[in-house]
């Protein structure tokens, strides 16, 4: 309800305030985590028994979430990382308070009610998420109306608020919150699928490729990957592939071959080069030693003189 009615009288109304904070040297992001540092404290009152002193700190809870957003843009440091931080400080912050609930009904011997707030703390997420999934595909989210906001973060806090006055209102609260938020979620949902309707898909679009609806992508890619490797394999020509292209993947290939061809001719060629080589000097030294030992034979020793 604020966000589709009174978003632009807020607006109005917390921007100067952004100005005037952004002057006192205030961020966004240290509004935002000091909302979730007094999440916790509320949490804390609240788990402790102590539900009045948990109301102002509420309060103060929902002032920092409602003014970071105008400090950002006063001080044009509004981003995509401080959406996504803001967003997810909000989601802590509502898990904890919802936290400091059950805790306080357990401490009072409420077990079986102490899963109320969790039923609630579901039903928020599953409102903020189909929103989100709904931004992120693209559909228009209208929020005009009950349906679109019924009970979104805002009144949440106020409502939980009302139930903090008295320790008997806290659980009748708590079962109009899960009522309310699931209303919301269910609703939010109904926009989004209305939004997600569309033409079917064009027959003729279907019969375009019927091998490709009839079998598994996975056959089709493996039989492609086997042509393909066949045909480079026996040089053939490709589907769409110019004989040219042909012709030169052949030169090339019968070029590789010659030089393999000629490099190992060349090395047989050095092998046996090697080998005369060593051959001749092996019969070289023999016939040194043996011409040696002749000369030796013949030499006349006169012993007698």
């Amino acid at each position: 309800m604020f966000d589709g009615r009174w978003r632009r009288g807020v607006d109005r109304v917390t921007g100067p305030v952004g100005r005037r904070l952004v002057r006192l040297g205030v961020t966004a992001d240290v509004l935002t985590a000091s909302g979730l540092v007094f999440a916790v404290g509320t949490a804390v009152a609240v788990a402790t028994g102590h539900l009045l002193l948990g109301i102002p700190l509420l309060v103060v809870t929902g002032f920092h979430d409602l003014f970071d957003g105008p400090v950002a843009k006063a001080a044009g440091t509004a981003s995509v990382r401080g959406a996504l931080f803001d967003s997810v400080m909000d989601r802590v912050a509502d898990a904890v308070l919802m936290v400091g609930v059950s805790w306080y009904l357990v401490s009072v011997r409420e077990g079986d009610l102490a899963l109320l707030p969790l039923g609630v703390l579901g039903a928020a997420s599953l409102v903020s998420y189909v929103r989100a999934k709904a931004e992120s595909l693209g559909l228009p989210m209208t929020n005009k109306g009950l349906l679109g906001g019924l009970m979104e973060r805002a009144e949440r806090m106020i409502l939980l608020g009302v139930g903090l006055l008295e320790p008997w209102l806290l659980v009748p609260v708590l079962w109009a919150l899960l009522g309310l938020t699931m209303l919301t979620a269910i609703a939010r949902f109904a926009t989004a699928w209305r939004a997600a309707e569309g033409p079917a898909p064009h027959p003729e679009a279907v019969r375009a490729s019927p091998e490709v609806s009839r079998e598994a992508p996975w056959r089709s890619g493996r039989e492609t990957a086997a042509s393909l490797w066949r045909t480079r394999r026996e040089g053939s020509f490709v589907p769409g592939q110019s004989g040219e292209i042909a012709a030169r993947w052949r030169a090339r290939r019968q070029e590789a071959l010659e030089s393999r061809t000629a490099r190992a001719r060349a090395r047989r060629e050095r092998i046996d080069a090697a080998r005369a080589a060593r051959a001749a000097r092996a019969e070289h030294g023999t016939g040194d030693r043996r011409a040696q030992h002749g000369s030796r034979g013949s030499d006349p020793v006169d012993r007698g003189t």
